[in-house]
């Protein structure tokens, strides 16, 4: 695989927008509208730190079950993209004018075609069943989905001594790959600029194999 896509979720300072701007990487994702996540953010704060961007990192808002009301809001507040777990109406991913990705774990595959015709969807995340756990789930349940012209990222659990494994094992059915708590400091405390590093030349070493 040539050049996989990268993205880092759950940026939450303008010190970890230093980090990534530096590392090379595709995607940065804001966790909002979901108080259970410690990288949870406001909408203001998110909006000042998705201005900080560099132009070739692309924002990604990633909501939990969202209201109409709050992707109306991650619309406005000029966002890239926006990445959707759980259950939403139909109607609130075909109303969005930005690109979504939908999110799925191994427990609800079965609607993956039904989001694969939407022309508003240009990508999937696939997690382990408990998103944002850092557990990953098992990669060969892959190899039984559809072929699809749209990015499929992986996620769950991944980190810098296991991305270049899960690249391999996943080839041919995923884009690339997506990681939060793999590249946290080891207490848990925001990002580490060294795990960014290494989970990045990983990443791009599997793929000059």
């Amino acid at each position: 695989m040539k050049n996989p896509l990268i993205k880092i979720c759950g940026i939450t300072s303008e010190e970890e927008i230093g980090y990534i701007a530096k590392a090379g990487i595709n995607y940065a994702g804001f966790v909002l509208f979901f108080q259970k996540s410690k990288r949870n953010l406001s909408l203001e704060r998110a909006e000042n730190l998705v201005a900080k961007l560099p132009e070739d990192i692309a924002s990604v808002a990633v909501m939990v079950s969202p209201t109409k009301e709050q992707v109306e809001a991650v619309v406005d507040a000029g966002f890239s993209a926006i990445q959707i777990h759980g259950k939403v109406e139909d109607s609130i991913i075909t109303s969005c004018q930005i690109p979504v990705f939908k999110a799925f774990n191994v427990s609800d595959m079965d609607a993956f075609s039904h989001y694969e015709q939407m022309d508003e969807v240009v990508g999937f995340v696939m997690d382990a069943a408990v998103p944002g756990s850092g557990k990953t789930f098992d990669w060969d349940l892959l190899q039984k989905l559809p072929s699809t012209e749209k990015q499929v990222l992986l996620a769950g659990g991944l980190n810098p001594d296991n991305v270049g494994e899960a690249l391999t094992a996943c080839m041919g059915k995923i884009d690339g790959v997506d990681t939060s708590s793999g590249v946290e400091r080891a207490d848990g405390n925001g990002k580490s600029k060294e795990r960014i590093e290494a989970f990045v030349r990983a990443v791009r070493g599997s793929s000059e194999k």
